[in-house]
């Protein structure tokens, strides 16, 4: 497929910052260096086929995508210790996927973050964004 030839997350070793940390047989957990400045202990849950959307998923895909969250929470617990997380996932261009491969961003979360308390809808609820349905 075309797709699979251009997607990032098809062509994961032709980015030299991009870290797979962990796999099973449907799923990787990978980890950008350049991101964790900002987002320390960031990453992402992606399918190994080029998967478009959550919607896409199999249910084999789900329960893999399952265990590396739980597995990749340990881990992040370990080595950061944060105070929480953001996890989700953005789905069509409006939607903020920028990549068309399915994937879970996993957020280690801290109170001293100027952001700290401000979820992943925080943006979103915000009344600039309500939609002008004038006609």
């Amino acid at each position: 497929m075309a797709m699979e030839n251009t997607c990032p997350f098809c062509q994961l070793t032709n980015d030299a910052e991009q870290q797979i940390i962990f796999e099973n047989e449907t799923c990787y957990f990978i980890q950008k260096e350049s991101e964790q400045s900002v987002l320390e202990g960031s990453g992402l849950i992606i399918p190994k086929i080029h998967t478009k959307t959550v919607f896409d998923l199999s249910a084999k895909q789900w329960t893999d995508s399952q265990e590396m969250l739980k597995k990749a929470k340990d881990r992040l617990d370990e080595l950061h210790s944060p105070d929480g997380y953001s996890v989700g996932w953005n789905t069509g261009e409006t939607g903020g996927q920028s990549i068309p491969h399915a994937h879970l961003h996993v957020i280690p979360r801290y109170q001293d973050e100027p952001y700290a308390g401000k979820g992943i809808r925080y943006w979103i609820k915000q009344f600039g964004n309500a939609r002008n349905l004038t006609k």
